[in-house]
Order: structure tokens, then sequence, then C-alpha cells
């Protein structure tokens, strides 16, 4: 079973459409297939510039796309959700145990609460999902009713992580329009996740960087 397999499930599409719409009725910035491919195509680039084979590299894609379908059950501990759900689904798959195991236990750890990279696909899905910062993430278009949230994401007009040629750094590069939110703002929100990243670059043998507009600020 594939990525793009899953990708076409029609079980699998249900619950991230509805796991999304959940999440927008609460006032949350968009979490469909525009985030969870963003995601999978980043853990591709990270664990494929790594040198890790190409099954493990589709096997965090896979991960990378369902991480988010807790959010179906309850925003509140949707990680944990998430994965016990894609437990199910994989196994009803007949995906190999060890493959199931990989692919729930990164799910279960992406998340800044409670997560922790054990194992190189939970890290590259952390990586992946905290670095999806952009404007069109947003959903609320009344730019006088923006709350923290919403500032920050629409501030950033554009998000990159990148490995340097040495593989020792990850760095995560946003280009952000001052107009609409601050640097203090972007670090109220989002400090829990970049020490996240931090760990999650650790465990995969690099030094996490984050830099805005250019400067150097992790």
């Amino acid at each position: 079973m594939t990525y793009n397999e899953i990708r076409k499930d029609s079980a699998i599409c249900t619950y991230i459409t509805q796991a999304d719409e959940s999440l927008a009725a609460l006032g949350f910035t968009e979490h469909s297939f525009a985030h969870v491919t963003t995601a999978a195509s980043r853990v591709e680039y990270i664990l494929s510039t790594l040198g890790y084979d190409e099954r493990k590299v589709e096997l965090g894609k896979i991960a990378a796309y369902l991480h988010d379908i807790g959010n179906l059950v309850n925003r509140s501990e949707h990680s944990q959700s998430g994965a016990v759900m894609a437990f199910r689904i994989l196994d009803n798959m007949e995906f190999p145990a060890e493959e199931i195991a990989l692919i729930t236990t990164a799910i279960g750890n992406h998340d800044e609460g409670t997560g922790v990279p054990v194992n190189a696909i939970a890290a590259a899905l952390i990586l992946a999902d905290k670095s999806d910062v952009r404007r069109n993430r947003v959903r609320n278009q009344d730019i006088s009713t923006f709350d923290i949230h919403d500032r920050v994401n629409y501030s950033v007009t554009k998000s990159e992580l990148e490995i340097d040629p040495t593989q020792t750094y990850i760095t995560l590069k946003l280009t952000v329009d001052p107009q609409y939110s601050s640097v203090m703002d972007y670090f109220e929100i989002f400090m829990e996740r970049m020490i996240l990243c931090r760990k999650a670059a650790a465990r995969l043998g690099l030094h996490f960087k984050l830099t805005i507009n250019g400067q150097g600020l992790i």
C-alpha cells in the first residue's frame, strides 16, 4: 500500500474533510488537504535528504497525511485519537505490524502538548507539521477581527524548510509582513512548537534554526 493509494481512499478523505470542518467551526486555521499534503511533502524532503530508505519515506508521508484525522473526534488530544484511528484504518488495509507501529507512533507524538520525537518518522512529522505556517491557512477574511493566531499565520507570506548541504542544520525560513504581526507575536503562540522542533531536529542528528526576514532567531 502506497501514499498515493492512501490519498485515493474515500473513507480517509471523508475523515480529513470532517475533521477540518470541525476545526473550522471552532475557529482554527485550515487543517485539510492542503495542510496534510504540505506536511507529507516536507516529510519526504527531510527523510530523503537524510538518506532514509524509500519505504521509510513512504511511511513518513502516510503518517503525515493521516496525522490530523483525530480532530474528527475532538481537538483535545487529537494526536492520540488520530493514532488509534490510523491503527484501525491501516490494520484493515493489512499493513504489516511493523509499519503500523511506526506510523501510529509518529501520529501519536506529533503534537507539542505531549509529543516526543521517538523515532525518525515522528521527528520528521513534527518538523513538517510545525513549519506549515502560511497566509492561506487563515479562514477569517475580516482582518479587523483577527486574533493573534490569524495575525501570525496571515503575516507569513513564505515558509521554507531547508537542510544545509553538510546536513548539520535544518532551518525554518519565514518571510513575514510586519504590518500584521510582530516577531514577539510569533514566539508568544509558537514557542512550544519551536522547542519541539529543536528536539525533533536533534533526533535526526541536526540543529534547528529559525530565521524571520533573514534574521536568525534560534
